[in-house]
């Protein structure tokens, strides 16, 4: 840690639009530059060691990382949006209080914190080399190349870039084409494709043969009938009553009528002959 950092005990930052913390006032405003001097909270501090951990078998020396960053812890508000920090000795990796972590950037180029950027640099860089069999081994001037290229677009636009931003590009990073998520959503809207491409290939009913076969009596079950018949009207009992009734008394002079065919006629009976007419005997 560089001399200069010593001097600073004690800084206020505020919350930006972008939900990360930015410094607003510093106690040494002669060495340090609050334009643009942003600083990691402790959600932000975690989820780099985070990061961190799987370079420790290419050689991560996390002495560097205490090195390049200076600790706060929070002392009170300050404002609407705002708290000031006091300076701290606690260990970034040991402390159990959350912590505030400031990079030493007062020389940007041959610091503490230059130094991280370099060495996580060449981590990442055997890692990468490790887990993907790329045709040429990857260079650390590559990647260096790659993430300065994407820095120079941010200050053209006048965006500051936060130092968690610039940490977690050179944690992240994978070059181009060999990203595990990009493979896994391939998969995703490949198994998609196979779908549609298995529906494609069934065989389609036309609606005019769909109408044929509705139309071809041959081709009806039995079930069809029965349900035609079920889907007739019912008669009320009333009705039903009715009918027999009806049916009965239709049935009774028809009986009637066979009775008188079957039965002989009876004769017509004869009128007497009349008297015939005469005088009196004498």
């Amino acid at each position: 840690m560089s001399n200069t950092s010593a001097i600073l005990d004690w800084c206020i930052v505020r919350l930006g639009e972008d939900q990360n913390w930015w410094v607003d006032e510093v106690s040494d405003p002669v060495r340090w530059d609050t334009d643009g001097l942003s600083i990691i909270d402790p959600r932000q501090a975690a989820h780099l060691i985070e990061l961190c951990e799987p370079l420790r078998d290419y050689g991560f020396d996390q002495d560097l990382l205490e090195a390049a960053f200076i600790t706060f812890r929070i002392e009170k508000e300050a404002g609407k949006a705002r708290i000031r920090l006091k300076r701290v000795k606690d260990s970034i990796f040991d402390s159990e209080e959350k912590l505030f972590v400031l990079a030493d950037v007062v020389d940007d180029e041959n610091g503490p914190f230059a130094d991280l950027l370099d060495h996580l640099t060449r981590c990442r860089v055997k890692l990468l080399n490790d887990v993907f069999k790329f045709e040429s081994k990857l260079t650390v001037d590559e990647v260096e190349d790659e993430l300065r290229e994407e820095q120079n677009a941010s200050f053209i636009e006048g965006k500051a870039v936060h130092v968690f931003d610039e940490l977690c590009s050179i944690l992240d990073y994978t070059p181009a084409g060999f990203d595990e998520d990009e493979d896994d959503a391939d998969r995703v809207v490949a198994s998609e494709d196979d779908a549609e491409i298995d529906d494609a290939d069934l065989p389609t009913v036309e609606d005019e043969d769909d109408e044929a076969i509705k139309g071809d009596a041959s081709l009806k079950w039995d079930d069809e009938d029965d349900e035609k018949d079920d889907d007739a009207p019912k008669k009320d009992d009333d009705e039903e009553d009715e009918d027999e009734d009806d049916d009965k008394k239709a049935a009774s002079d028809d009986d009637d009528e066979d009775e008188d065919d079957e039965k002989p006629k009876a004769k017509s009976k004869s009128k007497p002959a009349p008297k015939p007419k005469g005088g009196k005997k004498r």
